[in-house]
């Protein structure tokens, strides 16, 4: 995993690999997988054609959003309502939706219907590919990370990693301070809970160990174990941390597009990821404070405390520069820093630049946050990379 994160890291090696092409294991995979020439694209002349810069974007956001509906899928799985909407349910794991609604009553909706989300913007930028002359993305041959074994668990291979996450909380202060990354390169942002960015978490019971000692009684927040509360918190943080991603993708990439449908396509697909992203936030501020060490079967070891968010420093006159506001109920974006001091702060999805929120960081930040630990094929980060790079280095053509 270590030489696979290097890769990605190191833009010498990403465009090495660019020059050479893909190897032959990885054609072996599909040989319709990253494409190849696109005669039956225009080149940006002002006659509305789908450009190759546009069938870059649509590929990778398309590869994106299967990743995102394995990892829901493992989610809805456990925790989510269970029907036949979405594939692959298997009854749930009804303690682990109990530790769920500790947060709120309606999770297990909310994890379906952010599933059901993720596949049909999966299954959409699929055919549009199609009807567009061109191949999709298949990533199904790199689903062989093992997954849970908890009970509610299909125990399918994933593409995903739900139980070595080590999540990145700093998009909570983000929101809630009047700094920007795209206008404050320097600017700082405070952990919601900083011990989340640090070791390796589960969000998701790993085995029925987890679950152990837990029942579902009058009163979930002394019946279920803190142990289990801690995973379930541990979710509820990754939630929002995996949506705000798409929050700023999809207004970065369509800065890049010429054709006016894609841009159609692009501007209508990424509100709904807001609209997820701020039902999370507002979900994982009511955490509650405890503290749990991952010691039990399959742990990591790894420490994390919860605090009482709502309790935490609110809006400040004059705005926070320091990055430090967690006021839980801050959910709507603080208005920040934009485009140049001339003009006042406004309310914004940020970040919005392609250095912090394009595709070659959206890709790097899921890697960072363990998703991928347990995928032993270097050709799945070299096809995803090679992916980003292309979607990131579209332009638009007037």
């Amino acid at each position: 995993m270590a030489e696979f994160e290097t890769l990605m890291r190191k833009p010498a090696n990403r465009r090495a690999f660019l020059k050479t092409g893909i190897t032959a294991s990885a054609v072996s995979i599909g040989a319709g997988l990253l494409g190849g020439g696109l005669p039956a694209f225009g080149q940006g002349d002002n006659d509305g054609d789908v450009t190759k810069g546009d069938i870059a974007i649509l590929k990778f956001l398309n590869a994106l959003e299967q990743i995102e509906a394995d990892l829901w899928i493992q989610y809805s799985e456990l925790g989510g309502t269970q029907d036949n909407e979405v594939s692959g349910a298997n009854g749930g794991n009804s303690l682990y939706t109990a530790a769920l609604t500790i947060l709120d009553g309606d999770m297990a909706q909310y994890i379906h219907d952010n599933t059901d989300d993720e596949i049909s913007h999966a299954a959409f930028l699929k055919a549009y590919l199609e009807s567009k002359g061109a191949e999709a993305v298949d990533l199904s041959p790199f689903a062989t990370i093992p997954g849970s074994t908890a009970a509610g668990s299909t125990g399918k291979k994933r593409l995903t990693n739900l139980m070595q996450l080590t999540i990145d909380t700093s998009f909570w202060s983000r929101y809630r301070s009047i700094t920007n990354p795209d206008f404050d390169p320097n600017a700082p942002f405070v952990q919601a809970v900083p011990s989340l960015n640090v070791g390796q978490h589960t969000a998701i019971p790993r085995t029925d160990a987890d679950t152990n000692g837990s029942l579902i009684g009058s009163d979930l927040t002394t019946s279920i174990t803190p142990h289990l509360q801690a995973i379930a918190f541990t979710a509820g943080f990754h939630f929002a941390f995996i949506e705000q991603g798409g929050s700023s993708l999809y207004p970065t990439l369509a800065q890049q597009v010429t054709n006016l449908e894609v841009l159609r396509v692009l501007l209508s697909i990424g509100p709904s990821e807001t609209m997820h992203f701020q039902t999370w936030q507002d979900k994982a501020g009511n955490a509650l404070p405890l503290t749990d060490v991952d010691n039990g079967p399959g742990g990591t070891g790894a420490n994390v405390t919860f605090t009482t968010l709502a309790n935490a420093q609110g809006e400040t006159d004059p705005e926070s520069l320091k990055g430090d506001t967690l006021q839980a109920n801050l959910i709507m974006p603080e208005p920040t820093h934009f485009l140049g001091k001339k003009f006042p702060p406004v309310a914004i999805i940020r970040p919005t630049s392609t250095k912090n929120g394009g595709a070659v960081a959206s890709f790097q930040s899921f890697v960072q946050d363990g998703l991928f630990i347990g995928q032993k094929n270097p050709e799945f980060f070299r096809v995803m990379n090679q992916l980003a790079e292309e979607a990131d280095e579209a332009r638009r053509q007037l």
